[in-house]
């Protein structure tokens, strides 16, 4: 016998199909057994009376179910505040303009690494229960505010503290090559030496980082210097991403695709040799609407040349301090759409099955299948349109995560 049974819904599988994006089933069962999928169909096909098949069965009253949100993208471990580089930002000064003063991430810098272990995970946990009150039931967090192999490798284990104690899935990107530290600034090869030798290899060794990041732009690291975080990367085993071509073409998508990464991620500048080795390399396109309305750009992602040529595209919060300010999952899907001119239904998949993907999870999670993880988000809507269609959240109405509904406290806001 199933766990569980739940009955009396429509879900939006997120299955692969040419015909219907959503994957949709009316009238839908889901049968869950020891956290996860075990049978998703209509009810009509049930082989018997559901209470002779399940343990429990519980009734959805006629809501949608999709799978949990998976955020691919966010900064969730900082300390600090930005809202004054907001404020100078609508007074006409550039993300880059405030970055060469000594604000931007060398500012949240500064705090992160005079913060206490407890100060960064307690505010990390407020973060992470607002993406949880959002739907999200697995969520990637970046290291890249400490720029020491001592401060990098403890927002990694801040991170992974997260998932001891709330219901959540966490992934974690090890980010040293986010900005060259102030204590660096005359000798940048110097530190890209550090973040190689000794950041990734410990990382790796203490099992804290599930992938490697950079920031391949003018106001980061050099193609030729992400090059050789990649290489490092590569060489402890660690899976590969990229901040790529979100303010000038670096050729870095490109550069990530070859070395097989995961995701290239923002790509407003985005070129049509990036986009073919992309495709070649079947590495997913995660696209970052929250920076984008914040920083005020007018540069959009190439969507449509993302889409002829196949490439998956994940939506993402890219929850940060400085340029992307938000924990709000529902409103990036209505981000996505608006600015990027994403159909609701890539949206909702940016969010789940390509989320996953852009993860390495895709076997586990992203999609209402058997087998794949009970990661179950109940929304309150008349079709899984209306998530993108909405602006702003309040639709959650509860969420499994492997099998078991998250208690009325658990990522509350």
């Amino acid at each position: 016998m199933w766990d569980l049974l739940l009955l009396d819904g429509h879900a939006a599988t997120l299955r692969d199909h040419a015909v219907d994006p959503w994957g949709t089933l009316r009238e839908a069962a889901i049968g869950i057994q020891a956290g996860r999928i075990a049978w998703v169909g209509p009810r009509s096909e049930l082989e018997g009376p559901a209470e002779e098949i399940a343990i429990e069965c519980r009734s959805l009253a006629g809501a949608w179910v999709t799978p949990g949100l998976v955020d691919c993208h966010t900064h969730l471990v900082f300390a600090g505040n930005r809202a004054d580089e907001f404020e100078d930002r609508l007074h006409g000064d550039s993300y880059a303009d405030i970055a060469a003063r000594g604000g931007g991430i060398q500012a949240t810098v500064a705090a992160t690494r005079a913060a206490s272990e407890e100060a960064l995970l307690a505010s990390a946990r407020t973060r992470c229960r607002a993406l949880m009150a959002e739907g999200a039931t697995t969520i990637e967090v970046k290291s890249g505010y400490g720029l020491t192999v001592t401060d990098e490798l403890r927002m990694l284990r801040v991170a992974r503290k997260l998932e001891t104690l709330e219901p959540v899935r966490i992934v974690t990107t090890l980010l040293g090559a986010h900005a060259c530290p102030a204590e660096f600034r005359s000798d940048p090869e110097a530190y890209v030496d550090l973040v190689c030798r000794d950041m990734i290899p410990q990382a790796r060794a203490q099992g804290l980082a599930d992938a490697v990041d950079a920031f391949c732009e003018d106001i980061g690291f050099s193609p030729s210097q992400v090059e050789r975080v990649l290489e490092a990367a590569t060489k402890a085993g660690l899976h590969t991403k990229l901040h790529a071509e979100q303010l000038s073409d670096q050729g870095g998508a490109a550069l990530a695709a070859r070395f097989g990464a995961l995701s290239a991620d923002h790509l407003e500048w985005l070129s049509d040799e990036g986009i073919a080795a992309m495709a070649e390399a079947g590495t997913v396109a995660v696209l970052l609407p929250g920076a984008f309305y914040a920083l005020r750009e007018t540069r959009q992602p190439p969507v449509k040349a993302l889409r002829a040529a196949g490439i998956p595209m994940a939506l993402a919060s890219d929850c940060n301090p400085g340029s992307s300010p938000t924990t709000a999952l529902q409103l990036m899907m209505s981000f996505g759409c608006t600015f990027f001119g994403l159909t609701p239904a890539e949206a909702l998949a940016g969010l789940t099955r390509e989320g996953a993907r852009a993860l390495g999870r895709a076997q586990d999670l992203g999609s209402i299948e058997v087998g794949k993880c009970a990661d179950l988000a109940i929304w309150n809507i008349d079709h899984p349109r209306d998530l993108a269609y909405w602006v702003g959240g309040g639709r959650l109405q509860g969420v499994y995560f492997g099998g078991r509904l998250r208690g009325p406290n658990e990522g509350s806001k």
